[in-house]
């Protein structure tokens, strides 16, 4: 089972990596036209998707989650619709790569300044609410960036139903559908390798409680932030 786990998690690395190579090329128009594609598939697949979210719902009931994680892992239709006005609020967003910063003259007379660039590939690891895998996953198109997601076991269901709707938007728009993947496994062993495929993850964001920060920050041979 270990071998298997390593081979997966190479596959999304390299299939992230090579996302990555177009993204960061993409027109500011190309990326919104992926996002507007995306709403419109997240919209077209609402049912779909909050029918995933319940099948969460139940496991976590039968696995005795507490109120309050419960409450988190829900995606009611007004927790959609806000999910929804999420992503138009991204859309909305100035691209923030290519934007030059901090120019200034040297002695030589030379002009230097700070350009945005997008990082490349990140690899995302949170919990519990569903609406995340959007939200991080609109941001790093809009960013140039290709992601992996490793969000909670507990909402397995609904982040793969949710990551179904960005790929179909992605291919749509002819942006390539590994830009974002979610990790389709809850195997724990899978974010011990998200955090140490250096050949492939460039910067790893953990969202959490202490004891991941804690485990990502010990473990992790690429930066975190």
């Amino acid at each position: 089972m270990q071998d298997s786990i390593e081979q997966y998690m190479q596959k999304v690395g390299q299939q992230a990596r090579d996302a990555s190579r177009v993204l960061t090329s993409a027109s500011t128009s190309l990326k919104n036209h992926a996002l507007s594609a995306i709403y419109t598939a997240l919209e077209n697949n609402q049912a779909a998707i909050l029918a995933a979210n319940q099948i969460d719902m139940e496991k976590g009931r039968s696995n005795q989650l507490d109120s309050a994680l419960l409450d988190r892992l829900e995606l009611t239709p007004a927790r959609f619709k806000g999910m929804l006005q999420g992503l138009k609020d991204v859309i909305a967003l100035v691209d923030p790569i290519g934007e030059i910063t901090d120019l200034a003259y040297r002695p030589t007379g030379i002009q230097i300044g700070k350009m945005r660039v997008p990082l490349g590939v990140v690899g995302m690891i949170y919990e519990s609410r569903p609406n995340v895998t959007l939200e991080a996953a609109s941001l790093a198109i809009k960013s140039g960036n290709a992601i992996i997601l490793r969000g909670g076991s507990e909402a397995l269901e609904s982040n793969k139903a949710i990551a179904e709707a960005v790929k179909h938007g992605l291919k749509v728009a002819g942006l390539p559908e590994h830009s974002v993947q979610v990790i389709e496994t809850s195997d724990r062993a899978a974010v011990g390798h998200l955090i140490t495929m250096a050949e492939y993850v460039d910067v790893i964001v953990p969202r959490g409680g202490k004891s991941l920060i804690e485990r990502v920050t010990n473990e992790a041979r690429i930066p975190v932030i």
